[in-house]
């Protein structure tokens, strides 16, 4: 992994010393997996890059040095643990509904040599009415499955005003985009040129969708994750 790793992070013209770190989380990501559901990929190579370079990729969309980070949804620490390895002046804050992948993420984090970190239990919709989490964060990314409609709703109550929403996307993401325009107006955020990359030593094209918080949330949102689910705005 370190070899594809390091050519990777060069393709990406992002530091190669941070290479052996994210290989040994690749190797402590497929050790735990094989008791606790991580991850479907299993071939290392794999998760070297559509694990990790897809996630370190996600630098070259905005300026990560000493920002407040939240990852909502980190599942295994895509791409949040990834962006901390890299750039490790970045506040990092990994967000998850499931306690065993905190845990997990929490017990990690110090052998891979990340200090500024916190890793929380919760869901986003509680978290997001919460003072001190409430639009506190300069970015927050997401690499989630759920609609653009269902993610902006959950992730932009905890941008800043002058900061920006990363929504980690596929290739064919402008018809989430066309029916999200009006739920990113109501949320206070305006959409952004999209940032498309390519993954190293792969043909796959990803895309990130990129919404600036312009003005404050207004205090109803988000919702219960029930209503948010079953009438996007």
């Amino acid at each position: 992994m370190n070899d594809i790793l390091t050519e990777g992070l060069t393709a990406l013209s992002l530091p190669i010393d941070a290479a052996p770190a994210l290989a040994r989380y690749g190797e402590l990501l497929l050790e735990r997996n094989q008791t606790m559901n991580l991850t479907a990929i299993t071939d290392p190579q794999q998760v070297a890059r559509l694990h990790m370079l897809d996630s370190a990729a996600l630098l070259g969309c905005a300026d990560f040095k000493d920002k407040r980070v939240l990852d909502v949804g980190t599942g295994a620490g895509f791409p949040g643990m990834v962006l901390g390895l890299v750039e490790p002046s970045i506040q990092l804050t990994l967000l998850d509904s499931l306690s065993k992948r905190i845990d997990w993420l929490s017990e990690i984090a110090p052998q891979l040599g990340i200090s500024r970190l916190t890793a929380i239990h919760g869901r986003a919709e509680e978290f997001g009415q919460m003072p001190e989490y409430r639009e506190q964060f300069d970015l927050v990314t997401s690499r989630a499955v759920a609609d653009l409609r269902i993610l902006c709703e959950l992730c932009l109550p905890f941008v800043r005003p002058g900061g920006l929403f990363l929504a980690m996307k596929g290739q064919k993401a402008q018809a989430e985009k066309d029916a999200a325009g009006r739920c990113i107006s109501i949320l206070g955020g305006q959409l952004r040129k999209d940032y498309v990359y390519q993954i190293p030593g792969t043909d796959i094209t990803h895309r990130v969708v990129v919404v600036e918080k312009v003005r404050e949330t207004p205090g109803q949102y988000p919702r219960k994750f029930a209503k948010i689910k079953k009438s996007p705005l």
